[in-house]
């Protein structure tokens, strides 16, 4: 049975051709079949706007159905993303500035010892957050774990005596650069930054665990070697390891011990790892607060170039780390002639790259705080390790965007930074 009427059943452009033979269309004819009929394929490249453009949220349903142009995200909401992408950042200069505006709650957590209890706090949180059901999985690629562990104890540590030359005033932003030299690697952002290019987690995790818990032995040595014979000054080395292994050990091996014993609150841990990041990063910026709240004085005197010194210091100091592993690893991965070397490989050599290139703050913080002023005012010390390990971070995430972006081989660093500084300049 026919529930339409055939005429209504043929196409508008048919409709039209059929009149073109009886008479001349009108314009209105004409329009309505243009309107009507099919429109052109999109192009492949616009096709790939709207795809990114959705993605984005730029198009939207509207009330009619339809999809119209949305407006650009409102500020507030912008301003929020960024806040969640950056809030380590964030939240260490946020410190250091509210310890320059006013000094009197900083000074407050000073007498109750505040900073010890958030160092704690952020290795009790590096324990519960710390998943070791991988670590089997980087046994195939030790020699490059192998490499990761000297740079980042042995070889980087070398490069304090040469910063320990440099002459700036405060000499402490010397000193605090060269001791941050001396630092195991971080202990959350080197993993996160490896699994977000793509490299090897399992063998990124294991160079952590091992460069702090080893730290805690090494690190003692390293100051005392590099810095403290430059400096002139005996470093308490036997009373700077028990200290360490209270404040650092103790607390990583409480929250792991926690959360291998119930499978609840591991779980719990893993479903809200965002949360736990947040908590200890306001736990860190609690340590630069303290610090500048005390020496707001001093700091004040000192002139901006200084500071501009220093953080320039520190990005160098970080370049020239991603520099020396990657060529390190180029190097060895041509000695290895049977196969592929494993020092060849995108997943390991990301990794090592991006673990061994980073220095811990907590660590640092920890140091200074247990010297008590032996090597200078600890506000000091403190601010070029922030600095530098807010440019860390940056410039690990640019290499990481770029990486995906153009999938270039981690061995071309120098060039991929260049590229980089450029694109932001």
């Amino acid at each position: 049975m026919i529930t339409h009427h055939p005429s209504l059943l043929r196409p508008p452009i048919l409709s039209l051709r059929i009149g073109v033979l009886g008479r001349r269309p009108t314009a209105l004819a004409f329009l309505s079949a243009t309107v009507a009929s099919p429109r052109p394929p999109t192009p492949p490249l616009l096709r790939l706007r709207h795809v990114r453009a959705a993605a984005g949220g730029a198009s939207r349903v509207g009330r009619d159905g339809g999809k119209g142009a949305a407006p650009p995200p409102a500020l507030g909401a912008a301003l929020l993303d960024f806040a969640r992408s950056n809030f380590l950042p964030l939240a260490l200069v946020g410190g250091v500035i509210l310890g320059l505006l006013d000094p009197n709650l900083g000074c407050l957590a000073h007498k109750y010892s505040l900073s010890k209890y958030s160092t704690f706090g952020i290795f009790v949180i590096s324990g519960l957050t710390l998943r070791t059901k991988e670590l089997g999985a980087a046994l195939e690629a030790w020699p490059a774990g192998l490499y990761g562990l000297a740079s980042i104890l042995l070889f980087t540590p070398f490069l304090a005596q040469f910063i320990m030359q440099l002459q700036l005033f405060p000499r402490e932003f010397i000193t605090g650069l060269a001791m941050f030299c001396c630092m195991p690697t971080t202990l959350s952002s080197g993993v996160t930054l490896t699994q977000l290019v793509g490299g090897n987690s399992a063998l990124a995790l294991t160079m952590t665990v091992v460069s702090n818990l080893l730290g805690i032995i090494i690190v003692p040595l390293s100051l005392a070697m590099y810095i403290g014979a430059g400096a002139g000054v005996s470093l308490p080395t036997e009373q700077l390891f028990k200290s360490l292994v209270t404040r650092l050990l103790i607390p990583l091996i409480i929250g792991k011990v926690v959360r291998e014993a119930s499978k609840g609150i591991a779980d719990f841990v893993d479903g809200n790892r965002q949360g736990f990041s947040v908590a200890s990063a306001v736990l860190l910026s609690v340590v630069p607060w303290i610090q500048v709240s005390r020496s707001r004085s001093l700091i004040l005197s000192v002139q901006v170039k200084a500071f501009a010194a220093a953080i320039a210091i520190g990005v160098l100091l970080h370049l020239a780390l991603f520099a020396f592993n990657a060529t390190m690893l180029q190097i060895l991965s041509r000695l290895e002639q049977k196969g592929e070397s494993v020092f060849a490989k995108k997943e390991y050599a990301r990794a090592v790259i991006l673990v061994a290139s980073q220095k811990t703050l907590p660590v640092l913080v920890a140091v200074v705080d247990q010297l008590g002023g032996a090597l200078g005012e600890s506000g000091f010390l403190v601010i070029p390790g922030v600095a530098a390990h807010i440019n860390q971070v940056l410039i690990a995430t640019q290499y990481c965007y770029l990486s995906l972006a153009f999938s270039w081989e981690p061995f071309l660093m120098s060039e991929t930074l260049c590229r980089s500084l450029s694109i932001h300049s």
